[in-house]
């Protein structure tokens, strides 16, 4: 976990708490669908504006849970969701060579 200096304690709770469903929702879905992963990074930065939280994996997805083990919940549609209510983006896909990439930007101010 990296955890920038610039981020503090003090953000507001909503932005707090989507930030941790962020890196829940993409641990989850490492151990789902990249068992194979073996580095994971969550990283968090704040640049004054907007909270930054970043997960990824070098998991090339070939090691995926036996489908009983999965979960009913929402997924990154549920989570697409509760960051853009917050007026926030989430972007997720693939990162180049292998690995995935979830990275939530949260605005930390009101409009």
């Amino acid at each position: 976990m990296h955890r920038d200096a610039t981020v503090s304690d003090s953000l507001p709770h909503e932005v707090q708490a989507a930030a941790f469903r962020v890196v829940q929702e993409a641990l989850t879905n490492v151990r789902r669908h990249a068992a194979d992963a073996t580095e994971i990074t969550v990283s968090l930065r704040h640049d004054g504006d907007r909270l930054e939280t970043t997960v990824s994996d070098d998991g090339r997805g070939g090691t995926q849970l036996p489908a009983a083990a999965h979960g009913g919940g929402f997924g990154l549609v549920g989570l697409k969701e509760r960051v853009t209510a917050l007026g926030g983006e989430l972007h997720t896909g693939p990162k180049n060579g292998h690995g995935w990439e979830v990275r939530a930007l949260l605005p930390t101010r009101e409009s």
